[in-house]
C-alpha cells in the first residue's frame, strides 16, 4: 500500500531480459534503505526488491506487469518515481495507492500557469475506469486531484514542487504513463457495469 507521495527520484542503470521478465536496476538516494523482499513503487508499479549493490537496486517485473504498464518503454538513463511503501500509522498525505496500474495513458497537452502547469492526460474509456472531478488519481506513481474529468481524459494541475521532485518535468506530449484510478471508484464502476 502507498500514498502517492514520492520520495526520492532514481535512474534506471540497466535492463535486462531473462525469458518474459524484465530486471530493472536502479540507482537511487534511497538504497541503502531497502531490504530484499521490500516493495517498491517505480512509476506506480509496485515491483519487489530482489538484489542490492551499493548505491543500486534490482526489480523483477514479470510479462503481465510489462503488457499493462509503460515499462516497456523504459531505457537506461530514464528517471523513475520511486515511493516505499506505507509505515501503518503514518499520515496519509496523499490518497490509498495499491500499486497496480490499470492502464496506460498518454500526455495530450501541457499547459504552462505562470508558475503552476496543467496537464492533460488521454486513456482508453472502454476499460471502464473513471475519473471525477476532484476525485483522487495516481498518475507515474503520483498522487494528483483530478480537474477536468471528462469520459476518456482528465488533467492535474502541478505545483513547482511537484514538477521539480518528480518526473514530470520529463514528459512531452505523446509520453506514455501509468494510471491507477481511485480504488473506491473502480468498485462503484464495477458494481455499476454488473448491475446494467
Amino acid at each position: 500500500m502507498f500514498t502517492g507521495i514520492i520520495e526520492s527520484l532514481g535512474t534506471v542503470r540497466e535492463l535486462k531480459k531473462d525469458n518474459d521478465n524484465l530486471h530493472i536496476t536502479v540507482f537511487s538516494s534511497i538504497t541503502s534503505e531497502l531490504k530484499i523482499d521490500q516493495s517498491v513503487s517505480h512509476n506506480g508499479i509496485c515491483l519487489t526488491v530482489v538484489a542490492i549493490n551499493n548505491d543500486e537496486y534490482t526489480v523483477t517485473a514479470i510479462r503481465e506487469t510489462l503488457e499493462k504498464t509503460n515499462l516497456g518503454d523504459w531505457n537506461t538513463g530514464d528517471t523513475v518515481n520511486l515511493e516505499r511503501a506505507m509505515k501503518l500509522g503514518d499520515r496519509l498525505d496523499g490518497h490509498i495507492v495499491q500499486g497496480h496500474v490499470d492502464q496506460i495513458g498518454v500526455c495530450k497537452s501541457i499547459e504552462n500557469a505562470n508558475g503552476s502547469w496543467y496537464y492533460t492526460f488521454e486513456y482508453d474509456a472502454s476499460l471502464h475506469n473513471i475519473t471525477i472531478e476532484k476525485g483522487s488519481i495516481t498518475v507515474n506513481g503520483v498522487s494528483l486531484t483530478v480537474v477536468n474529468s471528462k469520459q476518456n481524459e482528465f488533467s492535474v494541475a502541478i505545483i513547482p514542487y511537484t514538477y521539480e521532485h518528480t518526473n514530470f518535468h520529463n514528459f512531452k506530449i505523446g509520453t506514455k504513463i501509468n494510471l491507477e484510478f481511485d480504488v473506491i471508484g473502480k468498485y462503484v464502476s464495477r458494481l455499476y457495469l454488473y448491475k446494467n
